[in-house]
């Protein structure tokens, strides 16, 4: 998978950076060892962060000032990193959907990353990230139809089909996907991602059996 940056996104930006972890896999329900990692991970943050202290996390900060410089209010169209940690925060468990969507939002907890997560078959064509416009929209998934104006969005020949907020229901991964995208944002050229790379590919060779791994990066 390859991603260019439209112009639009340069004019904007001068520090922005994609990841990309690409594999082949067999997609099922995560065990009860995978849970036991969430678990401890869940108890860890809640020990050692406050509400108060989410937007002081570098990786989650950097992407706030990324949305403001689009005018888009960080606040009310959160970071799905910044969603997942608040979650946690408050008390709740995270989400159990997948063995792949399970290590995507794991990896997200624990370094503060957004992170895209796409059945590759049905991105269409090249991919680039925009910012997205008034006439643009998807549904969301779990969210309806969101409101991608302003937001840092990934377009294919289809149309817009992921941001940092909230993939699309049209690129979700469900069972059937065999070819997966993990696209992580990085507004700051954060010094942690490579090792947060390493650690998803770590995470889905054990715990989906993942295949043909392949990761890219991707510079403005």
């Amino acid at each position: 998978m390859h991603i260019d940056f439209s112009e639009t996104i340069k004019k904007n930006f001068n520090k922005l950076r994609l990841a990309i972890v690409e594999f082949s896999g067999q997609v099922e329900s995560s065990k009860t060892e995978f849970w036991n990692l969430v678990f401890t991970e869940s108890a860890k943050i809640r020990d050692e962060i406050s509400s108060d202290r989410i937007t002081a996390i570098p990786t989650i900060a950097e992407a706030r000032a990324a949305y403001k410089s689009c005018g888009k209010d960080p606040s009310r169209y959160r970071p799905s990193a910044d969603s997942l940690i608040r979650r946690i925060v408050k008390g709740n468990n995270l989400y159990q959907v997948n063995n792949v969507v399970d290590v995507l939002n794991l990896v997200s907890l624990k370094t503060g990353f957004s992170i895209g997560g796409y059945d590759a078959t049905k991105i269409i064509g090249g991919a680039c990230l925009d910012i997205g416009t008034e006439k643009d929209e998807y549904y969301g998934i779990g969210r309806g139809l969101l409101n991608i104006d302003g937001l840092p969005v990934l377009r294919d020949e289809k149309g817009v089909f992921g941001s940092p907020t909230s993939d699309s229901e049209r690129t979700m991964i469900t069972d059937s996907a065999k070819n997966i995208a993990f696209v992580f944002f990085d507004f700051g050229l954060s010094e942690s991602l490579k090792n947060t790379m390493n650690l998803t590919t770590e995470l889905l060779k054990k715990y989906t059996q993942a295949k043909e791994v392949r990761e890219a990066i991707i510079i403005l």
